[in-house]
């Protein structure tokens, strides 16, 4: 089904009702780690709804949590909240009771900064520290300096505004290894509503999120449309599973992995997830039609969030420390679901078959290797692996029932050579498929995060 939305600027403030600021407040002091050569960069960014606003949240299946994991999840198993408060620099993470206390004062700083300046307007409605999630990216183990932390909240309070700037700034305070923002907006229709989503995120290490409703991922989306808490939850849980949890870096998956959406309603659309009953004595047609109608704006809602999300995690895959190859991996014919999965992850996260990549190789044995030593149940006598261009139809077979073809060295080293191309398995053993993004793994990756105990910007959490 073709896409019906177009890109347009603001991301998280093009929807209406959102308003964003960032500012520089010195939580990760300078020279004390990676990213402190950067100098005074933004580290702080504020995301704040005009109204309440539908809430869902996803976050890492790591079971050591980060305290804003933790606080953030409860806080978003409501119905509605207001704000969005989020460092880099420190991930408050390992930081035991005095990290959840920071993150919980973190909310109630955020709640009274805001009011405070709201309170300039009429008709604002008081925000309650409940209705404020938190969020922390950056070194583990380190105390917050919560004196820089509340005065950096307050300065970005007086700062919130509308505009694609605003974004712009908040989407860079969230960086930490990250070489460029990531961020998108898309406007749609939905029914007789003008409808937009935005969107910001970061990651560039220590990617492989594992969220499930309950250098780290980070992502922020804002929408305007009017959806109900609970069929927005869910919707988030569809499109993260289709982007952020496809794909992965270097395999490791962060303690503060987090993604968050508000929905405001400001753009007047029929409430999705709303059961809707024609008035009187409506016929069972008028009930089908009805029912019929609600779904198809739910379906075109999810195509647009998905297509969001998606767009946000291959930003993360192609901004990936030292990356130099954007792979599409495809494996196709799988017995089960959890089959299909656990080769991609496999050879996604094969350090042999990274490296290959790096230098432009197509090492189909230690493809094979990798899909073997996978949890998976496979027929080596029937995998075929082979080589396209990045979204090209055009296979290029290198092996064929788990023996290798004709094909020359050169010409499936023209393939894998490219910035971005796409590795297909077909395992011939069921119906089930996987997608997965991933990239190489280069000299660059290591050189990173070697870390040096000479030298103190080398190190980090």
């Amino acid at each position: 089904m073709k896409n019906s939305f177009r890109k347009i600027p603001g991301s998280i403030c093009a929807p209406l009702g959102f308003k964003a600021a960032a500012v520089f407040c010195d939580i990760k002091r300078l020279g004390t780690g990676k990213g402190s050569e950067k100098g005074p960069k933004r580290d702080l960014a504020l995301i704040v709804s005009d109204i309440p606003a539908a809430v869902g949240g996803m976050f890492t299946a790591n079971q050591v949590r980060a305290a804003p994991v933790k606080v953030s999840a409860k806080n978003a198993s409501a119905k509605f909240a207001r704000a969005i408060v989020v460092n880099s620099g420190n991930a408050n993470a390992c930081t035991g009771t005095r990290g959840l206390r920071d993150a919980e004062e973190m909310t109630r700083a955020t709640a009274q900064a805001v009011a405070a300046v709201y309170d300039r307007r009429t008709s604002f409605r008081k925000i309650a520290p409940r209705e404020v999630l938190v969020c922390s990216t950056g070194r583990i183990g380190v105390p917050m300096p919560m004196a820089n932390v509340r005065r950096g909240i307050g300065d970005a309070a007086r700062q919130l505004a509308r505009n694609a700037l605003s974004a712009r700034a908040a989407a860079e305070a969230i960086m930490t290894s990250d070489t460029r923002r990531k961020e998108i907006a898309i406007e749609f229709a939905l029914g007789d509503a003008a409808v937009r989503i935005g969107g910001i995120c970061k990651g560039a290490g220590m990617i492989q999120p594992g969220m499930v409703p309950h250098a780290t991922l980070l992502g922020f989306l804002t929408t305007d449309a009017a959806v109900e808490s609970d069929r927005l939850k869910r919707a988030l849980n569809e499109a993260v599973a289709q982007s952020f949890n496809r794909i992965t870096v270097d395999g490791d998956m962060s303690t503060n992995d987090t993604v968050l959406i508000l929905a405001n309603g400001m753009a007047g659309n029929e409430p999705l997830g709303c059961s809707r009953r024609p008035a009187g004595d409506a016929t069972r047609i008028m009930q089908s039609e009805s029912l019929r109608t609600a779904k198809r704006l739910q379906n075109i809602f999810q195509r647009a969030l998905n297509f969001v999300t998606l767009e946000l995690a291959k930003m993360i895959v192609r901004d990936g420390e030292g990356v130099t190859r954007f792979v599409t991996l495809h494996v196709r014919g799988a017995r089960t679901a959890g089959d299909a999965e656990a080769v991609a992850r496999s050879v996604a996260n094969s350090t042999l078959v990274k490296t290959s990549w790096f230098g432009g190789d197509p090492n189909w044995g230690r493809i094979l290797c990798a899909i073997g030593y996978s949890k998976a149940r496979v027929d080596e006598t029937k995998v075929d692996v082979g080589y396209s261009g990045a979204g090209s139809k055009k296979i290029t077979f290198a092996v064929r029932r788990g023996q290798p073809t004709r094909v020359g060295l050169k010409t499936l080293g023209a393939i894998v050579g490219q910035p971005e191309f796409d590795l297909h398995v077909f395992l011939n053993a069921g119906r089930h498929d996987c997608v997965l993004y991933t990239s190489d793994l280069t000299e660059e990756y290591v050189e990173f995060n070697k870390g040096n105990l000479s030298d103190p910007r080398s190190l980090g959490g």
